[in-house]
């Protein structure tokens, strides 16, 4: 709760935070966004492939354009000023940048980023979930080595579930479960890019009118992003994943303690210490009431009858038994949040979440009945949703991480919501990445 106040004696004393951001799409833009408001913060650079977009985004969240006209970084450091760039090899080679925020949402490119960062001995925060669930414990482990921070990105929900889960054990509370609310139905799990507009109940029109991403959307919609961000909280916090991916049960704020506790207490968990999604729809459609579509949740046990007459006491959210409670924050705001990650990591050595094991893990799943021959067309496509089970049974169902299920040739037959394994596919290409993932699945980190 000093981070402002380290900020300015840091400031004062060494001069700003000096940042790099990778990917200036809508996460990099809302860092963007308040980091010009933070006196002490400084963003050196950013790298976009396309340039142009970069200084859309710069003008989107209202920067004066003389703060991204800095023709080099070098430039930047002595005028106070922004540089874009194309090529994220400089940025991250760049001796005056000590931590890269990674926010390009590509899983391949995210990897070697974040490798390349910690080669060059400078602190990672990992908005790139998708490349967090894909290789994060190896990463954090690399970076451990090396002296510096691999964090996850607060202000996105799995850093906020991963501070919740904190709090719990802080306070000496039993953790029972940890999780987010999402918009999700049944039907959405089958949802392509050509369907998932309708689920939003935007017309063509809408959507011509915006700068939407299909893939993007689908992801949310049919569950692979959920699977992704648990699968990475699993493994910052030591939770499991259920056997058989998430149950998305439906629950409001008022029945987050009773619906998130195991069957044998009278809840829908299967067992304790599971990550899970609050459902904001039911399944017939109709919405949840007092849902936590943006927020997230820890649902928690009292040890004793002491605390638990306190829970009823001060007003805490619990079972009918009052033994279970929770604790939850309703929203998440992304990149307006990411610098306490920038700031913690640079300045109290603190990661915002970060991997610890590998635990949880994301698998390419088929969402209809696939053929040898076809290619799989990765996260929020036609071909495959990702589901979130325990590393280990990961590991023996040889499962395709979500992550290379993309422009990959099927081999054989999947059947419809069968998990896709290495064995059914052809890796051809990004095979550095797959070598990494493979020594993560080996233990070797």
């Amino acid at each position: 709760m000093n981070l402002h106040a380290l900020l300015a004696r840091r400031a004062a004393a060494r001069g700003p935070v000096r940042v790099g951001i990778i990917g200036a799409g809508k996460f990099g833009s809302m860092i963007l966004a308040q980091a010009q408001r933070i006196e002490g913060l400084h963003v050196v650079a950013v790298a976009d492939l396309d340039a142009g977009r970069a200084r859309a985004s710069f003008k989107r969240v209202h920067w004066p354009e003389e703060r991204y006209a800095a023709k080099s970084m070098d430039e930047a450091v002595r005028t106070g000023a922004t540089c874009i760039l194309e090529d994220s090899a400089k940025l991250l080679a760049f001796p005056e940048i000590e931590c890269v925020v990674e926010a390009t949402g590509h899983p391949i490119a995210g990897v070697r980023h974040a490798l390349s960062a910690i080669e060059h001995g400078k602190h990672i925060i990992m908005v790139n979930v998708e490349a967090d669930v894909l290789c994060g414990p190896l990463l954090a482990a690399r970076a451990r080595q090396k002296g510096v921070i691999y964090s996850m990105a607060y202000g996105d929900q799995p850093a906020i579930m991963c501070e919740l889960v904190d709090w719990v054990r802080s306070c000496g509370f039993e953790l029972t479960s940890a999780g987010k609310g999402m918009n999700f139905e049944p039907r959405y799990r089958y949802s392509t890019p050509d369907t998932v507009w309708g689920f939003f109940g935007w017309s063509a029109e809408q959507v011509a009118k915006g700068d939407f991403n299909p893939k993007m959307y689908n992801s949310f919609t049919d569950g692979t992003k959920a699977s992704i961000e648990m699968a990475a909280v699993a493994n910052g916090t030591g939770l499991d994943c259920p056997d058989d991916g998430l149950a998305f049960p439906p629950a409001g704020v008022h029945d987050l303690a009773q619906v998130f506790k195991p069957v044998a207490d009278g809840g829908r968990l299967p067992k304790s210490g599971l990550v899970d999604i609050a459902a904001s729809q039911e399944p017939d459609g109709r919405e949840v009431l007092n849902n936590i579509r943006f927020g997230v949740f820890v649902t928690f046990k009292a040890r004793d009858e002491y605390a638990r007459a306190c829970f009823g006491q001060y007003g805490l959210k619990t079972d009918a038994s009052g033994w279970y409670g929770s604790m939850w924050r309703p929203f998440h705001m992304i990149g307006l949040e990411t610098s306490i990650s920038v700031l913690s990591v640079t300045l109290r050595g603190e990661a915002t979440g970060s991997p610890v094991e590998f635990r949880g893990d994301a698998v390419a799943t088929a969402k209809r009945d696939l053929k040898p021959g076809e290619t799989l067309d990765g996260e929020g496509g036609f071909c495959v949703w990702a589901k979130a089970i325990p590393a280990s049974k990961s590991l023996a169902l040889k499962a395709l991480p979500i992550g290379l299920a993309h422009n990959v040739k099927l081999k054989r037959p999947v059947a419809r919501d069968a998990v896709v394994s290495y064995d059914d596919v052809e890796l051809t290409h990004d095979l550095d990445v797959v070598e990494l993932r493979k020594a993560m699945e080996a233990g070797g980190f």
